[in-house]
């Protein structure tokens, strides 16, 4: 028996474009799993050219996910094409950089929208589904090394992903007697958009580096493994945790 076969499952993938819901769409994707796609803007995505080209089944599908709306628009969507959700991927954020000082209400505003509050409206509405349904499913949500640390210049994300720590603690409270697992990866230092301005900095780059046991930053790939065990048998009692994957950079 493979536990980490997703064969016959459905995942819905936020942010899936490009960057780390790229790599974990394409690990689900390789595990066997039907790939919902979500884009923030325009499709189609070339997350959905690889998957299909590579033979899996996957389709893109656009929200803006800063709109109340969107969550239960999105999974409406995802059900009429795929006819089900098994698993949830809530990878979607922004991280803009700005001195606390200097943090104006919008960008507070929209980070919490986008990074938690959308978090909780996908998840209910998944739940709901996964409930009506009565077979159990798989909630993974993407949180940060800013679940347990401050950071600098961002205290919005950090607030957002402290959030998602602590969201997904209690839905999973909720939903493990129903066979839902409910858990989330804390990314560390990753080579993606969200992480240019620190990859150009000299300095903020080399302070980093130092302090990472593996010596370099992270990659999609690192992801996708930790997103794949999560989402599959493998997994079935593993209920409200926050799976580091960081190259050692909290152990330092």
């Amino acid at each position: 028996m493979n536990l980490f076969d997703l064969t016959g499952k459905v995942a819905l993938v936020t942010g899936a474009s490009r960057g780390l819901g790229a790599g974990i769409a394409a690990g689900m994707a390789a595990a066997g799993a039907e790939v919902a796609i979500h884009a923030s803007e325009k499709l189609p995505t070339a997350t959905e050219a690889a998957i299909v080209d590579n033979g899996g089944r996957a389709r893109g599908f656009v929200a803006d996910l800063s709109d109340r709306h969107a969550a239960d628009a999105l999974l409406g969507a995802v059900l009429a094409s795929f006819g089900r959700v098994d698993i949830l991927v809530n990878n979607a954020g922004i991280c803009p950089r700005k001195p606390a000082a200097d943090h104006d209400d919008e960008i507070w505003d929209r980070v919490i929208e986008v990074n938690l509050t959308s978090v909780f409206r996908l998840s209910r509405a998944v739940g709901r589904h996964l409930l009506e349904r009565g077979e159990g499913g798989k909630i993974i949500n993407v949180a940060s090394l800013l679940s347990f640390q401050g950071g600098i210049t961002v205290p919005s994300y950090a607030a957002a992903k402290g959030g998602v720590g602590q969201l997904t603690k209690s839905l999973a409270n909720e939903w493990a007697p129903h066979r839902i697992n409910v858990n989330a990866i804390a990314p560390g230092y990753m080579n993606t958009d969200n992480t240019a301005a620190l990859q150009v900095d000299p300095t903020r780059s080399r302070q980093i580096l130092e302090r990472i046991p593996a010596g370099r930053w992270g990659e999609p790939q690192d992801v996708a493994g930790a997103a794949v065990f999560l989402a599959s048998r493998a997994s079935d009692y593993v209920h409200g945790h926050l799976l580091v994957v960081d190259g050692g950079w909290l152990g330092r």
